[in-house]
């Protein structure tokens, strides 16, 4: 079926994977737009499952504190689980707006969510910024994982999700994958394969230690060095967000 020489290779030979928050690195509040890939048409980001964090024609709609442009859909999905009108959504209202008949996010990939799209005024719950640009990156992962699907199936395996990886630039070796991927094995002896809730999982996770790990790699070269206090301060917080 359809993510160090260097272990990255370079944005300009692949498309970008969605970026993560700006909070993510306690750089403030804003979030930045992030492309789809080069030969993800414009149709396709329309029909994306969980679609994008700002409507095409630019508009406005509902709650003040939605970022300008905001879809109507988006803020919808919002205040339907925000049942007590507080502005703020916890991470069962969370698991709630993402989840659907046939797709449910398990509820520690959802607080994986909640740590990366952290409102800086209470790490506990969501406000409509951070809701609006979670959504948004969603979007963008849906579309990654459906058009390395190949087969249709709705799942990705071993070697989708390679693929997937390597085409938004993250080049990670086999022994990594098998790692990772061995995560979901439920001991039935079936092929193992990711719904798109693990592979959000996992996309954000190889995608944010790796930002993490290029930090301390400026030349590129697949080597960096930390000390203890440095390299537990980047992979504890992955470990235990989402437990």
């Amino acid at each position: 079926m359809s993510f160090f020489s260097k272990i990255f290779h370079s944005s300009s030979y692949a498309p970008s994977a969605p970026s993560l928050p700006e909070s993510y690195d306690q750089r403030g509040q804003t979030y930045s737009t992030t492309s789809y890939p080069s030969n993800y048409s414009h149709q396709q980001q329309q029909q994306s499952y969980y679609g994008q964090g700002t409507s095409g024609g630019g508009y406005s709609y509902g709650h003040s504190g939605f970022p300008p442009g905001t879809s109507p859909d988006v803020i919808r999905s919002f205040e339907m689980v925000d049942r007590d009108r507080s502005g703020f959504i916890n991470e069962n209202e969370l698991q709630q707006a993402l989840s659907s008949g046939y797709q449910r996010f398990h509820i520690k990939t959802v607080r994986l969510l909640m740590f990366l799209f952290k409102n800086p005024h209470d790490s506990l719950r969501l406000g409509p910024k951070e809701f609006a640009a979670l959504w948004s990156c969603l979007g963008q992962w849906r579309g990654i994982y459906e058009r390395y699907d190949r087969d249709r199936s709705g799942k990705i395996d071993l070697f989708e999700l390679r693929d997937a990886l390597y085409g938004i630039g993250l080049a990670t070796p086999s022994s990594v994958l098998q790692v990772l991927i061995s995560k979901y094995d439920e001991g039935s002896g079936r092929k193992i394969e990711l719904n798109f809730d693990s592979f959000v999982e996992c996309g954000v996770i190889l995608k944010g230690l790796t930002e993490k790990f290029k930090e301390k790699d400026k030349g590129y070269t697949g080597t960096a060095s930390f000390d203890y206090n440095e390299f537990m301060s980047m992979v504890i917080p992955f470990l235990v967000s989402h437990d």
